[in-house]
């Protein structure tokens, strides 16, 4: 259905669980280590293979990390928690059940200010911030579609259980109407800034550090009651999360105008088309059979210790994008470039190591950002803040010129060191001696003869031809405006 005419008869309800995985050096309940790759099955433990007699130690790290998530959730933290067991029967974690948070999170009853683009302000009420640890990761071999349905058989690499995470859960959201995919879209983003500002997580999407479940469900205009809801599961980019909502929009929309019933069930997103498919029916809490953990004891963190996480929270996202687009004199548009990016920290770094703000965008959003989307790899794995900054640093003494400053980019890239040992090692310095150019010059003429009686004709754009076969034998080191002076200067002779 057009998605103006599913909004004209249904409004939208949403909800979403963000998981956040943390970036503590040791996982969750072991002692192995927490990092992304590595062969399968080597970060592991007894613990983590759910091993007789193996007992889970709690990671104070990851505590710490979840009681400052909440606090920057705008959350109460509870002053005793405790873990729950979250039985389910899949291979991705060995001992048969998950070790979570039920009805004791660390955090609750928060909220969070989301920033849509056109500057309006939303609050997406939370309802819980709770810990657990991640599941391993499946491969399903065989199908048609990577997935369990139809494949032969099924690899686990078991390196991601026990990664700590946070589950941040939302209440009902009511009210977003039209801009829903948009709100989705804008709420997983604020997310991801405020992890990555704690500095708890490495939130990249591509690499599932961060991800979304996306609840949606639709409501007949005036009927004042909750549709039957799906849950979108593990989306894991910003663009997809806006996708996945607009789609199941319509989707659902379509089904229940020719008088239908919507499954309640969790859904696959498929990038490729741009659709959802039916996965498996929801489960509800009451399947899960939660119990307290009888291997671990309550959560008691104190006082003090949540009166100093919360003195060293950083600024809330929208307060921090505000005082960004101040300081650095973006317009609207150029600065919703920015966020939409994804790349805010990135050029907010590579200005606070020296850059100007507009090279600083020009170069994340542009040249790496392309390069980036090329390997599909996110830009910030690319290079770092500090060689892109040294970068716009070289072009701004004019020792190179952004031509060149591409061909330096790519070495960095390629782990040949630091932009101006690159420079150096390919002889990338831009020539800016009156000697060499002139000569360089003066056998371009030679080969136009007519060029200079042009220019003094008064076709200055006559001097191009000469510039550009200058720059091409000096393999674009020279100094392009300086080369044009040096002509105009001949043509007055």
């Amino acid at each position: 259905m057009d998605y103006d005419r599913a909004i004209e008869l249904f409004e939208p309800v949403l909800g979403f669980e963000v998981h956040v995985e943390l970036n503590t050096k040791t996982k969750m309940f072991s002692d192995a280590p927490n990092f992304f790759g590595g062969e399968p099955n080597t970060n592991v433990t007894p613990v983590d293979l759910g091993l007789p007699g193996s007992l889970p130690v709690v990671n104070e790290q990851a505590v710490k990390y979840s009681i400052s998530l909440g606090l920057a959730l705008g959350c109460s933290i509870r002053p005793s928690s405790r873990f729950a067991r979250k039985n389910y029967f899949y291979p991705d974690l060995a001992k048969n059940y998950q070790i979570s948070q039920f009805d004791e999170p660390i955090a609750f009853d928060g909220s969070v200010e989301v920033e849509l683009e056109d500057g309006r302000l939303f609050q997406i009420p939370i309802e819980r911030a709770h810990m657990e640890e991640d599941a391993g990761k499946l491969t399903h071999v065989g199908g048609a579609t990577g997935r369990i349905q139809g494949a032969e058989y099924s690899l686990v690499d078991y390196n991601r259980a026990g990664v700590p995470l946070v589950e941040i859960v939302t209440n009902i959201i009511y009210g977003a109407e039209r801009d829903a995919p948009e709100l989705a879209k804008a709420y997983v983003s604020t997310i991801r800034d405020i992890v990555r500002s704690l500095g708890i997580s490495d939130a990249k999407m591509e690499r599932g550090n961060l991800r979304c479940d996306a609840n949606i469900s639709l409501s007949p205009r005036g009927s004042g009651k909750l549709g039957t809801r799906t849950e979108t599961k593990n989306v894991n980019s910003l663009r997809s999360v806006e996708r996945a909502i607009r789609y199941e929009i319509q989707r659902q929309a379509a089904i229940l105008a020719d008088g239908g019933t919507i499954t309640q069930e969790t859904r696959h997103w498929h990038e490729d088309t741009g659709e959802t498919s039916a996965g498996r029916p929801k489960s509800d809490a009451d399947d899960y059979r939660y119990f307290p953990e009888p291997d671990l004891l309550p959560v008691e963190p104190s006082l003090e210790l949540i009166e100093e996480l919360q003195a060293a929270l950083p600024e809330a996202p929208a307060i921090r994008r505000r005082r960004l687009k101040d300081a650095w004199g973006f317009t609207d548009l150029e600065f919703q470039d920015v966020v939409n990016s994804g790349l805010l920290v990135e050029i907010e770094e590579t200005t606070a190591a020296g850059a100007s703000p507009a090279q600083a965008r020009k170069w994340w959003t542009g040249e790496i950002a392309r390069l980036a989307n090329v390997s599909s790899v996110d830009p910030s794995t690319l290079i770092s803040a500090l060689d892109v900054s040294e970068l716009i640093v070289l072009i701004e003494n004019g020792e190179l010129t952004d031509r060149l400053a591409r061909q330096v980019l790519e070495g960095v890239i390629a782990g040949e060191g630091t932009p101006s040992a690159v420079m150096k090692s390919r002889g990338l310095v831009v020539v800016s001696d009156d000697g060499a150019l002139i000569a360089a010059i003066d056998e371009a003429l030679a080969a136009q003869p007519d060029v200079l009686e042009k220019i003094r004709e008064g076709k200055v754009q006559a001097a191009g031809a000469v510039i550009g076969a200058v720059m091409k034998a000096m393999k674009g080191t020279a100094d392009a405006a300086r080369v044009r002076e040096l002509v105009l200067e001949r043509a007055q002779q």
